[in-house]
C-alpha cells in the first residue's frame, strides 16, 4: 500500500480492530508478522498495573501470550525493561550486548530461552512517548520464522524511519479510540455514567432518564462489576481511559 494512502487510512480507522487490522498488514510487508502491543495508565515504580487494565493487542499465538502475559513472563524480559526506562526504538541485538556484558539475571535469561523455543529470536521494540508517570506504551515487533537479527537490522537501517512513524501514528490513533474488555458497558451503563461524569445525582439522572432511582443504582452497581471498580467515580474514570464515555455509535 501507498505510504500516505496508510497513513490516511490509520488516521480514518473508526475502530481497533480496523486499525489494529492496518497495522498488522503493514508491519508483515516489513518483515514483521508477530506483534504485541500493550498500553496501562496504571504504572507504578514496582507495577504496571493489573493486566486486566491493559489495553493489550496481539497476533502472536494463544500459546506464546498464555505462558508471556498469563503466567507473568514479561515481568523479567529485558525487552520490557528496556521499553519502561527509555523512549524510541531499539533493536534486539541489545541483548546480545548486555548477554556478553553478564548484565541480565537468571530470570531474564530464562525469558529468552522461553522466547527462542518460540521462534521469537529476532525484533525491534518501539517504546512510545508517555505523557504521564502512570502510563507507558510499547510494541513489541517479531521478525517472521528464518530472519536473523542481522537481516533485520538490514530491514531497518532501509525502512526503519518509516516503520517508527506508522507505529507512533497508529499509537497516537489508538488512544482516540473506544476499548472494550471482556465485558463491555451496556449502553444503559455507558449512559449512567456519562451523568454522573456530568455531575448529577442519582435522582437527577432518574428524571432525566425517566427511570427509578433503584433502577439507576442498578446499572451503576453493574457498570462498576464490569469495569472491575470499586466506586463510582473509579468506574467514570476507568471507563473516560478507555474512551467509552460519549462514544459515537457506528
Amino acid at each position: 500500500m501507498n505510504f500516505i494512502r496508510l497513513l490516511e487510512e490509520i488516521t480514518n480507522a473508526p475502530r481497533v480492530d480496523v486499525l489494529w487490522s492496518l497495522m498488522t498488514e503493514a508491519m508483515a510487508g516489513y518483515g514483521f508478522d508477530r506483534l504485541i502491543f500493550g498500553y496501562t495508565r496504571y504504572r507504578t515504580e514496582h507495577s504496571l498495573g493489573d493486566p486486566l487494565d491493559w489495553v493489550l493487542l496481539t497476533n502472536q499465538s494463544p500459546e506464546y501470550m498464555r505462558h508471556f502475559i498469563d503466567e507473568g513472563l514479561y515481568f523479567n524480559a529485558p525487552m520490557v525493561r528496556w521499553a519502561l526506562e527509555n523512549e524510541g526504538a531499539c533493536s534486539w541485538s541489545w541483548l546480545q550486548d548486555r548477554i556478553e556484558a553478564g548484565e541480565l539475571s537468571a530470570a531474564e535469561l530464562a525469558a529468552l530461552e522461553f522466547n527462542r523455543s518460540m521462534d521469537v529470536v529476532a525484533g525491534y521494540t518501539i517504546s512510545f512517548s508517555s505523557i504521564s508517570a502512570r502510563t507507558k506504551g510499547a510494541i513489541a515487533l517479531t521478525a517472521r520464522k528464518g530472519l536473523s537479527q542481522a537481516d533485520v537490522d538490514r530491514i531497518w537501517a532501509e525502512h526503519g524511519r518509516e516503520i517508527v512513524l506508522i507505529n507512533n501514528v497508529s499509537y497516537l490513533k489508538l488512544m482516540t479510540l473506544p476499548y472494550s474488555h471482556a465485558r463491555p458497558l451496556t449502553k444503559r451503563q455507558r449512559e449512567v455514567l456519562e451523568w454522573v461524569g456530568d455531575g448529577k445525582t442519582t435522582q437527577d439522572i432518574a428524571q432525566i432518564m425517566g427511570l427509578t432511582a433503584a433502577t439507576v443504582e442498578k446499572h451503576l452497581r453493574l457498570a462498576r462489576d464490569n469495569l472491575d471498580v470499586d466506586t463510582t467515580a473509579q468506574a467514570v474514570l476507568k471507563a473516560a481511559f478507555f474512551n467509552q464515555m460519549f462514544v459515537i455509535d457506528n
